[in-house]
């Protein structure tokens, strides 16, 4: 992480947010840097220090615990285990995952895979506090976690388990959701969003919300972020999410294109999304 883990609070500070969301590693390579256990209680303190409400890392987009290839799912398993205990050491009581990709499989016998092998990553760090968030996708190609019953059956076929339910939640992506098919917006769409969520996963699984606008139609099944109110999602859908009572109290936490005109990482593109987020709220 550039200028390392303090900074990325600095940052979040300086943007003015109160949640924050890091990687721990280098995500498009398998080889992982040991986490500098100084850096580590820097990064506690300066998390204290800012008086973030909640800290959640990303693992890496090379982990697939739903692969067939027997080598692939070992790392991935062992990869996502890993990512558990750096979140660990950093205080970081949750790690996003993405559930993986069926490739040639039948999705049901991938959605076992995966949720095998992330009960499997869990059971590999039995002791720590922190767990995982199995984020809801936008089913491009053959990514799992474009549906509500899958994820559903995932979180059932970990939860049998044992202690491993209280270790595994569910963080919900705008974009992703949208471009698989769930209507945001109006009221009455997004209620019925909410109760197939509740009904096949669970409101009280629901621990994160990354918000995200689409670049892409509704149902395209693609994913592409964009700014707060400048895609297809639309203002409108995101001034119900945030103003829901059904979502008092779960995080938003941004993901939004950081890029300005010049085509670098410019600050003032995530400030503007976040007011354009409190301003909706009521």
């Amino acid at each position: 992480m550039a200028g390392g883990f303090s900074r990325a609070v600095e940052r979040a500070v300086e943007t003015g947010c109160d949640c924050l969301q890091v990687f721990t590693r280098n995500i498009n390579q398998w080889a992982i840097s040991p986490l500098d256990e100084a850096e580590a209680d820097a990064f506690r303190k300066a998390v204290n220090d800012a008086g973030l409400k909640l800290v959640v890392a990303h693992d890496s987009y090379l982990i697939n615990p739903a692969s067939a290839d027997a080598t692939l799912r070992k790392k991935s398993i062992a990869a996502l285990a890993e990512e558990v205990r750096r979140a660990d050491r950093l205080g970081i009581p949750w790690v996003v995952a993405h559930p993986g990709a069926a490739g040639e499989q039948s999705a049901e016998v991938a959605v076992a895979r995966a949720a095998a092998g992330i009960a499997e990553a869990l059971t590999m760090t039995a002791g720590l506090d922190g767990g995982i968030l199995i984020e809801t996708t936008a089913g491009q190609g053959s990514c799992l976690g474009a549906s509500f019953e899958e994820i559903g059956a995932m979180l059932d076929a970990i939860d049998a388990k044992p202690g491993l339910k209280k270790r595994v939640g569910v963080c919900l992506d705008t974009c992703h959701v949208f471009a698989a098919g769930y209507p945001l917006a109006p009221a009455a769409a997004l209620d019925e969003t909410l109760r197939a969520f509740d009904r096949h996963i669970g409101l009280k699984r629901l621990k994160v919300i990354h918000a995200n606008d689409s670049k892409r139609e509704f149902g395209s099944r693609v994913d592409r972020h964009e700014a707060i109110g400048k895609g297809k999602i639309g203002r409108e859908a995101f001034r119900l999410l945030i103003n829901h009572p059904k979502l008092t109290g779960i995080p938003f936490i941004l993901e939004t294109p950081k890029e300005g005109p010049d085509g670098k990482p410019c600050p003032k593109v995530d400030r503007r999304n976040l007011a354009t987020l409190r301003r909706l709220h009521a």
